[in-house]
């Protein structure tokens, strides 16, 4: 839902952490109005386990908040980092961050403002060993925005309330069953439900009975259970009333099981390639983290390896489709003239050596667009272009002999590379928007090429 970057206040002489809302996700009338009054929900909470906001505005059409900036770790990492390692997060750990979250949220729900978007993203430990949870209200403030790229809804569909989900209804009992799905998480390694589409997750979420964590697990306390049995409870009439009634529970099994809770969350020295930094370790808190991997978002303190791993598996998803694409553009030029080849040399009817040059401009041009839509690469707009340009007006010219034509045409052609060199630039500072257009030109820009050169062979041979 936004950026997030590292600033620094002179006034103050402090670092803070700057929230930049994504521009796309504000685009309905009345978001002004929401994030207004959110963000003064949101900016007068005080309480150790809640984010501090210190301020928010917008600014020619940019919304921002400017929050405390944290040192540590997410949630979401730390757990990542038990998994790489086929761990158990010890159950001490577990109860401490789940009673410091509760504690924040019994407040804020004191306060009237709900989270809507609990999740181990979210959940930041930090260095002073507090659990700290981030980004409240964000999801109300966007209202009936959806998201299904991320797949967000009002939340996230992995931790998200049936009744949340199906009807966007959200109080204090939605985030205890959010909540309830990180304290399941944290007890068996993963969520309690999954599936292909966020569509399914969220029927299984309204429809499926809940995997036993000891089917998981059968050294999980049953006590323990009992909570996430409860908590997880598909009516919110079955599950906590509030957050104080699960503290007390969840204090109650503790004490039945004779647990003893650390006073303090641990952070050990553990990131995801087992390196140690010895400069600070910056939280940069948010929904999606992918942005992290650009050069020029990432602070000097920031811990690269305590990126995400599905940011990497989308760059290594993109460099497996550019290498295929670029294999077939390959294939395409050279199947391409190997049939030209052979039309020649059976039927003799069509002087391609004299005549159809131009087309191995559109053959270029097409393998250059393939790379270009499985690259998401912008910039690889005006190369595409001039040479489908290029290729279709001098297959048209070299078709009807119509050179004189050319004096005419040269001048559009160079107002044509102009335009595409503007434009490519011009979109190329849109980020994401260039990258999911690029896709979409890129098969356009083949498919209208592709086209051409059928019209182009169709109509050689009646000459």
């Amino acid at each position: 839902m936004a950026r997030v970057y590292r600033a620094y206040h002179p006034q103050l002489d402090r670092y803070v952490a700057i929230k930049v809302l994504h521009s796309d996700l504000v685009e309905d009338t009345g978001f002004l109005a929401r994030f207004r009054h959110e963000a003064q929900a949101i900016a007068a909470l005080r309480h150790p386990h809640i984010v501090q906001v210190y301020d928010f505005d917008v600014q020619d059409g940019i919304y921002y908040m400017v929050m405390e900036l944290l040192e540590g770790d997410t949630l979401k990492m730390r757990l990542h980092d038990y998994r790489n390692r086929a761990a158990k997060m010890p159950l001490g750990e577990v109860a401490r961050i789940t009673l410091d979250i509760l504690d924040g949220l019994a407040y804020a729900h004191s306060a009237g403002v709900v989270h809507r978007d609990i999740k181990p993203a979210n959940i930041l430990l930090t260095r002073e060993g507090e659990a700290v949870l981030a980004d409240f209200g964000i999801a109300h403030i966007l209202g009936s925005t959806r998201h299904t790229a991320s797949g967000a809804l009002m939340g996230t569909l992995s931790y998200i309330a049936p009744e949340q989900g199906l009807e966007g209804k959200s109080d204090e009992r939605s985030d205890l069953y959010s909540l309830g799905i990180v304290f399941y998480e944290m007890l068996t390694g993963h969520t309690p439900f999954d599936a292909d589409t966020p569509l399914a997750i969220l029927m299984k979420h309204l429809n499926d009975p809940l995997p036993a964590p000891h089917e998981l697990d059968p050294t999980i306390p049953k006590p323990f259970e009992e909570i996430v049995l409860r908590a997880l409870a598909k009516c919110p009439e079955d599950r906590y009333q509030s957050a104080s009634e699960m503290t007390h529970a969840l204090q109650g099994a503790v004490e039945e099981i004779g647990l003893e809770v650390p006073s303090q969350v641990s952070l050990p020295a553990i990131t995801t390639n087992h390196t140690i930094s010895s400069e600070s370790v910056v939280v940069l808190s948010g929904v999606e983290r992918a942005e992290l991997a650009r050069s020029d978002l990432v602070g000097d303190t920031t811990v690269r390896a305590l990126q995400d791993t599905e940011p990497r598996q989308k760059v290594d998803e993109t460099r497996d489709r550019t290498r295929r694409a670029i294999l077939r553009g390959i294939g395409l030029v050279g199947l391409g003239n190997a049939a030209a080849v052979t039309v020649v040399t059976l039927t003799d009817r069509w002087p391609v050596f004299a005549t159809g040059w131009p087309v191995e401009l559109l053959l270029v041009g097409v393998a250059l667009s393939m790379i270009m839509s499985a690259a998401s690469s912008i910039w690889l707009l005006a190369p595409v272009g001039m040479l489908l340009g290029n290729g279709m007006l001098l297959s048209y010219t070299a078709l009807a002999n119509r050179w004189i034509q050319w004096r005419y045409l040269w001048p559009l052609d160079l107002w044509l590379a102009l335009s595409l060199i503007a434009v490519t630039v011009w979109l190329g500072r849109r980020d994401d928007r260039s990258r999911r257009l690029s896709r979409w030109l890129g098969r356009a820009l083949g498919g209208i090429a592709a086209a051409w050169m059928l019209l182009i062979a169709f109509v050689a041979t009646l000459v």
